[in-house]
């Protein structure tokens, strides 16, 4: 249990970004299903060159960076070929989890040839899936 305690304690102080309180407590509480979905791309692609263009969306909630808690809230978790980890414990974080804690929308990959899975989790202050967890659907991505 301290062992839990103490990797949840570090995650904290690592991925916490400097933020001011005020802007968190702007955050309105959200009606409605939540939703998490890729803008871009928004459909399954070919690509030729595996530089890949990601921009997240989401619907019903609102972002905020790891180690903030706020109204409806979290930050999206990429998962890269990797079927859903244990949705009760946080997130890993390593060349197929990508954490984007300080709250990001968007990024640029780089992928190797092959067919690639893509999927978007939001995750909690401490970078585990919520209660119901927000999982959007996934995308395939073939690079030639």
């Amino acid at each position: 249990m301290l062992k839990n305690f103490n990797i949840l304690l570090t995650s904290l102080v690592l991925f916490a970004p400097s933020i001011n309180s005020s802007d968190l407590n702007a955050l309105e509480c959200k009606e409605g299903k939540p939703e998490v979905f890729f803008i871009s791309p928004s459909e399954n692609i070919v690509s030729s060159t595996g530089v890949i263009d990601l921009k997240f969306g989401i619907k019903n909630f609102n972002i905020a960076p790891a180690g903030h808690i706020a109204c409806d809230s979290g930050h999206h978790h990429l998962l890269i070929n990797v079927p859903l980890p244990d949705l009760t414990r946080p997130i890993p974080s390593d060349e197929n989890h990508i954490h984007y804690g300080k709250g990001q929308t968007s990024d640029t990959i780089n992928l190797p040839k092959g067919v690639h899975k893509l999927r978007l989790v939001l995750g909690n202050f401490a970078h585990i899936p919520h209660d119901t967890p927000i999982v959007s659907d996934e995308l395939i991505i073939e690079v030639r």
